[in-house]
Order: structure tokens, then sequence, then C-alpha cells
């Protein structure tokens, strides 16, 4: 199974993953240039916060082997597909309870912020073939997708 690996050591909290995941889940084509930060259809599935020591903490959505978004999501909207091992999404079936946001451990699924009616989660950028935006867009190499076993 493939996932994203950060080394926080490397992070230097440039937010270039935040934006280039912005860019890649924008509804509207455009560049990064015209990307409309305050606009609150444009959020990151990812975040960096400051830990208590002065140092960052690159927070991902971990994929996790036993998915306690999944075990709390009520109406089959968070799945866990067999053969990836994603944590999979599926907008149409959400009843916007936000269970799987109160029982990630990590704190990393959220209510979008422009109407509150869905989740905004990692899709690991399955739309496209190659590597997720985050990893191609990190200058710092923090970010890396990894083959882990189960």
């Amino acid at each position: 199974m493939k996932r994203i690996m950060i080394d926080k050591d490397k992070c230097e909290a440039c937010l270039g993953c935040g934006l280039a995941c912005m860019q890649a889940h924008r509804e509207d084509a455009g560049t990064i240039y015209d990307l409309r930060l305050t606009d609150p259809a444009n959020v990151s599935r990812n975040r960096i916060t400051a830990d208590r020591k002065g140092g960052i903490i690159p927070m991902f959505c971990r994929h996790c082997s036993d998915p306690k978004c999944v075990k709390a999501c009520m109406s089959g909207a968070m799945s866990k597909d067999a053969g990836s091992g994603h944590i999979l999404y599926n907008e149409e079936k959400c009843a916007a309870c936000f269970m799987c946001v109160m029982n990630c451990p990590y704190g990393v699924l959220k209510p979008d912020r422009a109407k509150a009616d869905k989740v905004v989660k990692c899709d690991f950028c399955l739309d496209n073939d190659s590597d997720p935006q985050c990893v191609k867009a990190c200058p710092m190499k923090a970010i890396r997708v990894e083959e882990v076993a189960l």
C-alpha cells in the first residue's frame, strides 16, 4: 500500500504542500497564481501546525489501518478500499454529521468552510496518475510516497 510519509525535520513550513493541494482540488480551472486563498471553497486537505516547543508538525491523513473515521461514519460515506488501503470519501452518501471528523485521532478531517455540508480529507490525488500534488510541490523533499506493508 502506498502512504504519504513526512520527515518533519526537513519540513520548513513553507505551506507549498497546502497550496498545491488547494490548486489540485479547486473547482475553477486556473493557475496557482490566481488561486484565491480567502475563498472558503479553496481549502487544503493537510495542514502545518506549531508544537509547544517552537517546532512544526505537518498533519496529513494517515489512511489508517484501523480507521476510526470509517467506523464512526453512519451513512457509509467513509470507506476503506481493500486494494489500496486508502480511506475514501463519497460526498453523495455524506449526512454531514461529522462523526468522522470528531473521531479522527489526528484531527485532519474537517467540515468544508463554504457550506459545512461535506467533509474535506485527503484523497491521495487519485484523479491523477502520479504522486499526490503535495509530494510533488515540496521543495525540501520532506513529503514522499512510500510503499508500506499492512
